[in-house]
């Protein structure tokens, strides 16, 4: 058979080792994959001119009852509003506390049990761990009400950009999130300083707190070793995550008002943002795996996840930020790579076709369109963006490209194969261009045809190397919308077997 068909399956396989992805890609950067058509994913522009002076850690956005789009963003020192030109608005609460823009393990001296280790040495982990400072913003009504994991005041802003949030009055203190319910009751997780107690305001009535005849507040602390990290809306319940467990509440009115359930153990969730709702389940960032509740907790089986959890920043997970992108049916989370300190990659699944892709794009949070025409985020340079506009990765340098995994094409019969062609499939020539990389066994010394640049695709484009494994690595030629499917390559069996 002279011809090989590179038939290669959407999205990315990266776990075990490099010859267990052969078939598939190995590697991306911003592309994505659609009905098996490989294409990039759009760039972005700055959305404004307003920066932010610390690290964003929350967005939210949503339409008041005049139809003026709003957007809130929460720092470790600040909470900011946007109009729909990108104007921003200080609305920092007064006497709001400060935060941390980074994570803060204690492992040095006075933070470990006394006498417990040598002199001298850093202590293990005492769990004297001090997150990132982030954010928890949801709507009451019209008017957007929020929590910082530092402050744990809960404010109310009411939409009027020339005054700030104000403090809700009578709502607990030292709150780790919050959540507005389905019946219009605010809720919040760590009342008081308590890691596990929920409290929750009555309905349709955010400043009053405390249980009588005649309301139906009320609080409940929930059985469990964890710290209460979390909630979203899903499947008509309130799913809350803790750093170990995970519970739903659901209402049932009066006397109980909430009941709670613990729905699934050990299944944790790594940060306050790092669980993602849609409309027929959530899907979170655990402690050593993906996770999603449908009903039911189970781990979300993942073709990246030997990538993604053996190379993050463990000691900066607090940073770690999900979203979906709803128009392409995909669930992204920014996290830092182990090197970085800072959100610097990205992992996104796609659940309408159940396959995973990953890159590099620093992001520190971000918002589904809906209220916006796209998909807004900020980066870790303080800027506000619009994604998913065009084909321009503004002021940052942008490598879009995938690369597969090792393809045998000496089999079965063991010999060095000479590639002569390759017949691209794509919509139009020129779009992308082309490279190999070459071995002759999985750990051999690997060469790239051509060894400078890449090929110029035309068809048929001549190539002309010999190998026993070939990796195809396709790369934007120009910024416009291109698709790649199923390419090919013309082989004959060469003169030995290497």
């Amino acid at each position: 058979m002279p011809y090989v068909e590179l038939k290669i399956p959407s999205g990315v396989y990266k776990n075990g080792t490099e010859l267990q992805s052969k078939g598939r890609w190995n590697d991306c950067n911003l592309v994505r994959w659609n009905n098996n058509a490989m294409q990039p994913i759009k760039g972005w522009s700055q959305f404004g001119t307003a920066t932010t002076t610390e690290k964003a850690r929350r967005m939210l956005s949503w339409i008041d009852n005049g139809n003026n789009r709003r957007l809130a963003v929460g720092t470790s020192n600040k909470l900011y509003a946007y109009t729909i030109d990108g104007t921003q608005y200080d609305i920092t609460p007064a006497g709001f506390t400060t935060g941390r823009n980074d994570a803060i393990q204690s492992v040095g001296y006075g933070n470990y049990t006394y006498s417990s280790s040598n002199y001298g040495t850093q202590r293990p982990d005492s769990g004297l761990f001090n997150p990132c400072t982030t954010w928890s913003l949801d709507n009451w009504g019209q008017y957007l009400v929020g929590v910082s994991t530092t402050d744990g005041k809960v404010y109310e802003w009411q939409n009027n950009t020339g005054t700030s949030a104000q403090l809700i009055a009578n709502c607990p203190t030292s709150v780790q999130s919050l959540i507005v319910t389905e019946e219009r009751a605010l809720m919040v997780f760590g009342a008081g300083g308590d890691p596990r107690k929920v409290q929750w305001s009555d309905l349709e009535d955010n400043t009053d707190w405390t249980p009588t005849g005649t309301n139906q507040s009320g609080s409940f602390n929930v059985n469990g070793n964890g710290k209460l990290q979390t909630a979203v809306r899903v499947k008509g319940q309130i799913l809350i995550l803790s750093t170990i467990d995970a519970y739903s509440a659901t209402y049932v009115g009066l006397p109980f008002v909430y009941s709670f359930e613990r729905v699934g153990s050990n299944c944790g969730v790594v940060s306050t943002n790092g669980v993602v709702a849609t409309d027929s389940f959530a899907t979170w960032f655990g402690d050593g795996q993906f996770f999603i509740y449908d009903g039911i907790v189970k781990p979300l089986p993942s073709d990246v996840s030997d990538y993604v959890f053996s190379d993050y920043n463990i000691s900066q997970k607090s940073k770690i930020y999900g979203f979906n992108n709803s128009a392409s049916s995909e669930v992204w989370w920014f996290y830092p790579s182990s090197d970085s300190t800072e959100n610097n990659r990205y992992v996104a699944w796609n659940y309408k076709e159940n396959h995973w892709i990953v890159g590099e794009l620093a992001r520190t949070c971000a918002e589904d369109r809906g209220t916006y025409l796209n998909p807004m985020m900020i980066g870790a340079d303080y800027k506000l963006y619009e994604h998913e506009t065009g084909y321009s990765y503004s002021g940052e340098s942008a490598s879009v490209f995938a690369e597969s995994g090792p393809y045998q094409i000496d089999q079965p019969s063991g010999r060095l194969m000479n590639v002569l062609q390759l017949i691209p499939d794509e919509n139009t020539l020129g779009d992308v261009s082309a490279k190999f990389k070459v071995k002759n066994y999985p750990t051999g010394t690997e060469t790239t045809f051509p060894s400078s640049g890449s090929f110029t695709l035309a068809n048929p484009t001549d190539v002309r190397f010999t190998a026993k494994e070939v990796k195809l690595r396709v790369e934007t030629a120009r910024n416009t919308d291109w698709r790649v499917g199923n390419m090919q390559i013309f082989v004959r069996s060469g003169g030995g077997r290497g």
